[in-house]
């Protein structure tokens, strides 16, 4: 009797253990999606977003560090390519005319609103 309540015990701290390696696993990956994700943005991005930024707050090191933190908040927030789609939107949409009509359509919209919304995010956390 005690051995076939022994081996009970044995599977169920088995299962137990590969559940939290499991888990463990599942968390890691998790982390480096998101850093992947934080970290997709070219420099050049990074740096154009930058200057924009410090053009329209001022020209400081308090600026410069608020616009980097403002960069970062977004990055992880919106990956590289909804970031780039949009940007493209925006910009092109600039020009007007009907050549950019379907650039108003709700699927672009949304894209420009999914941006708007990192970049509010990166205000609030860091100015």
């Amino acid at each position: 009797m005690r051995v076939k309540n022994l081996g009970r015990v044995l599977i169920i701290s088995a299962a137990a253990l590969v559940a939290a390696g499991a888990a463990a696993i599942g968390e890691e990956c998790i982390d480096k999606t998101a850093a992947q994700h934080a970290n997709d943005y070219p420099t050049v991005t990074r740096a154009d977003y930058i200057y924009g930024c410090m053009l329209a707050n001022g020209q400081t090191r308090d600026v410069l560090e608020k616009c980097s933190c403002s960069i970062d908040v977004i990055a992880t927030a919106l990956p590289f390519k909804e970031y780039e789609e949009a940007e493209t939107v925006m910009s092109v949409r600039q020009r007007g005319g009907e050549s950019v009509a379907f650039l108003y359509a709700p699927a672009m919209q949304e894209k420009i609103k999914n941006l708007k919304r990192a970049q509010v995010e990166g205000e609030i956390r860091c100015f």
